[in-house]
């Protein structure tokens, strides 16, 4: 009897360190996938205070091109490493993105 308790306690203690390596591992990807996507939303927010600035008339002053252009060239890079790595929360944050700083653009440009 005392062999079968031993024994289940065993299984219970290695049940507990898997379950405890198995919830680390979890949340650390999920903390990772986290920041990604919400460094992706700061990117791509970066134009958007000056744009609604100009658009309201706030300021004369558009953002500067070079900002504008690292800015498309990081949001194309990031879209391409989403598609590479077929992560489909990326994509669509992007996608919404690129509609957004078009929308923007074309309220400024073509008002």
């Amino acid at each position: 009897m005392k062999d079968i308790i031993n024994k289940f306690e065993t299984s219970l203690k290695t049940l507990g360190k898997k379950l405890a390596t198995d919830f680390n591992s979890v949340i650390k990807q999920v903390t990772v996938d986290t920041l990604g996507w919400t460094a992706l939303v700061a990117l791509q927010a970066v134009t958007v205070p000056s744009l609604l600035g100009l658009m309201s008339g706030l300021t004369d002053t558009t953002p500067p091109i070079d900002m504008v252009i690292i800015l498309w060239v990081a949001m194309g890079l990031f879209y391409l490493k989403a598609l590479l790595e077929k992560n489909m929360v990326a994509l669509i944050i992007l996608g919404f993105g690129f509609i957004g700083q078009s929308l923007l653009m074309a309220l400024i440009f073509f008002k």
